[in-house]
């Protein structure tokens, strides 16, 4: 979405520089280290007969620091004891955004450090040093910077907020048996503009408007910048000798295909690997030894889109097995992936899956709700995915970040083709394109490529959304990161998603597939539908001449609130929705049968946005409210949908849209 404003909170007693290196976090009287490059795997956590699994959601103790410096957690060490005895706490659900919990504005707003614990006390099988178990501390995400300790141990530092990141307490836990496990996590929210997304801090000193030491952090993203342990956070055991990763890539023809794999073991250089790749009955179809190797499968069922083929989201599980002599003890290891056959190629007018065109008909969402913000919610993901396949879409972008694994396997097992879109949203600032910013933005693509690098509904990367990329340093910046995005993962093309002047762009020479934002009528013309034929015609006319490359229309969309009525059709209501959604069909139905490969409607659900003179309570793009009930645009677009599935689907029968199809 277009750029946002800026959310506040209460101030620092220090000097700006002093007290902005306390709100990122370091102010631990040491300076910012460059993040280093991710070591090893991050395989999903999954319960295996060598593995085994603790959820530790719920309630954690929680606590704010609003010491001047915020620096008050850290000045008197809480972690070096339980957290209720340093202070008072209050109860946080985890995984949960901390924002709207309470009934206090200055926690909502809040900017700074705040502190999490959880006490859990772990299976005695587990801390036996003799039966050479590794014990591992996980967390799904922690928005933004975080700082782990194990009882008063620090066990890992992370930056980032929406990819997972683990610590091996064994040394830690297994010296002592029978007594609870405290977890401490420090989180710190602030957005700088070397994190991604960028933001700054900014100081009023003006005393006779703000008080003393007031502050605000401002960011150029159009969505609320909630905090807190967003997602699951388990502790799970694997054997000393372990299965560290693995990479699985496919090709096909009609009768066979090929599965590609690398697997990587740490603890030992002495085991053995055998691998079988089994069918949805449970069949093995191909079997492998060693830590790489090839797998051929016979008449192989691919994995198709939804409503691309009568069972779509078809996929294998491949078990590895690995065992290794240790001490004159054999350890098992043994981890099954789910494994999708599937192919992706780009031309210069289609976006072949599987040899044939695939045409995004979908949406852009956000990871957010009511009460729990950006917090993993089963009910709200479960609903939906129902609300998607209900309205016919394929497809969808992780705007404007990547989501939880759990959505991500949802998409994988329902044939929900994605996007997936690094937290590259709101760079704007020149000094967001220097070699700080671009190190950690390489680090970032190489955390989420090793995360989804798997699964077969991503295929596409998206580096940033609306950046400057008419500034100079765009040019290098861009090149730099898509390259280094293609050299991780050559299997799939790079976009990233441009509001940009075509002719001004400096990044687009680098993606493989344009991905074009435009608002015509809305923040362009306002009021004025009668532009978009002209317009977006010519945009895309402009982009296909220039690049010739494929093209998807990666945002549109006008607010509507919901029960608001104007006809003639007024901006902001319901009506104006569904013209200008109507008006881009038009142009959408020429240009498909080109060069257009997509449309993704701005946006799924109404969200929630930081307060403004244009937002009220948030931004009301969806065609669903934030409760995800349906406005009237919601039943135009699902017409539409279902009308492009039927017209280009090799289903046999004639899929009927008022049926919602469940598994």
């Amino acid at each position: 979405m277009a750029a946002g404003a800026s959310g506040g909170g209460a101030g620092g007693g220090m000097a700006g520089g002093c007290r902005l290196l306390l709100l990122l976090g370091l102010g631990l009287g040491r300076a910012a280290a460059p993040a280093p490059a991710p070591a090893g795997g991050m395989l999903y956590p999954r319960e295996t007969p060598s593995r085994e699994r603790k959820e530790l959601g719920g309630l954690w103790s929680f606590r704010a620091d609003f010491s001047p410096g915020r620096d008050a957690g850290f000045a008197h060490r809480w972690y070096r004891q339980p957290l209720r005895q340093t202070g008072p706490v209050i109860d946080m659900p985890v995984p949960a955004s901390f924002n709207d919990i309470t009934q206090d504005p200055s926690l909502q707003n809040y900017i700074g450090w705040v502190w999490y614990e959880k006490e859990v006390l772990l299976p005695l099988r587990w801390l036996q040093d003799d039966l050479n178990t590794r014990v591992v501390l996980r967390f799904g995400s922690a928005h933004y910077y975080s700082i782990v300790w194990v009882n008063g141990v620090q066990v890992v530092e992370h930056e980032g907020g929406h990819l997972p990141f683990e610590a091996d307490i064994s040394s830690i836990v297994q010296g002592s048996p029978g007594i609870p496990c405290r977890i401490t996590v420090a989180l710190n929210n602030t957005l700088t503009p070397h994190t991604l997304p960028p933001g700054s801090i900014q100081y009023m000193n003006d005393k006779t408007r703000y008080p003393k030491n007031y502050f605000v952090q401002n960011i150029r993203f159009d969505f609320f910048n909630y905090a807190g342990i967003h997602r699951p956070v388990v502790l799970y055991t694997t054997p000393s000798v372990y299965i560290d990763d693995i990479t699985v890539t496919t090709t096909s023809s009609e009768s066979v295909a090929m599965v590609q794999y690398r697997v990587s073991v740490v603890g030992s250089t002495l085991y053995s690997l055998s691998l079988s790749l089994r069918d949805q009955e449970g069949k093995v179809v191909a079997t492998g030894d060693g830590p790489a190797g090839e797998l051929k499968v016979l008449n192989p069922n691919l994995w198709w889109p939804y409503l691309m083929h009568e069972t779509p989201g078809y996929r294998y599980s491949l078990e590895v097995r690995m065992q290794a002599q240790v001490n004159e003890a054999l350890l098992e290891d043994v981890y099954t992936l789910p494994v999708g056959i599937r192919t992706v190629h780009v031309t210069s007018t289609q976006f072949l899956i599987n040899g044939r065109p695939f045409y995004f008909h979908g949406v852009n969402k956000h990871e957010d709700a009511d009460v729990r913000g950006k917090g993993l919610d089963w009910p709200l993901v479960v609903k939906d995915f129902n609300l998607l396949r209900w309205l016919g879409a394929n497809s969808f972008r992780t705007s404007h970040y990547p989501y939880a694994e759990e959505i991500m396997d949802l998409c994988d097992a329902y044939g929900i083709v994605v996007i997936d879109e690094c937290p590259g949203v709101g760079i704007k600032m020149p000094e967001s394109f220097g070699n700080k910013s671009l190190q950690h933005h390489l680090v970032v693509m190489e955390e989420l490529i090793r995360r989804d690098k798997n699964r077969p509904s991503v295929v596409m990367w998206s580096v940033a959304n609306e950046p400057a990329s008419e500034l100079p340093p765009a040019a290098y910046y861009f090149k730099t990161v898509i390259a280094h995005t293609k050299a991780l993962d050559p299997s799939r093309p790079v976009t990233f998603v441009t509001d940009a002047n075509y002719a001004l762009d400096r990044g687009a020479p680098y993606v493989d597939v344009i991905c074009v934002n435009s608002y015509f009528s809305w923040y362009h013309d306002p009021g004025h539908l009668e532009v978009i034929p002209l317009q977006l015609t010519t945009q895309f006319k402009n982009w296909y001449k220039t690049y010739q490359k494929p093209i998807i229309q990666s945002e549109y969309g006008a607010d509507s609130v919901p029960g608001l009525h104007s006809d003639p059709p007024l901006m902001f209501s319901e009506e104006y929705q569904k013209a200008m959604l109507s008006e881009y069909h038009s142009v959408f139905d020429k240009k498909r049968k080109e060069y257009v490969i997509g449309e993704l409607i701005w946006n799924f659900a109404d969200f929630m946005t930081n307060q403004g003179t244009t937002r009220v309570l948030g931004n009301k793009k969806g065609i669903f409210t934030r409760q995800r009930q349906p406005k009237s645009a919601a039943f135009v677009l699902r017409e539409r949908y279902w009308k492009i599935a039927n017209e280009s689907s090799c289903l046999p029968p004639i899929i009927n849209p008022h049926t919602l199809f469940l598994k």
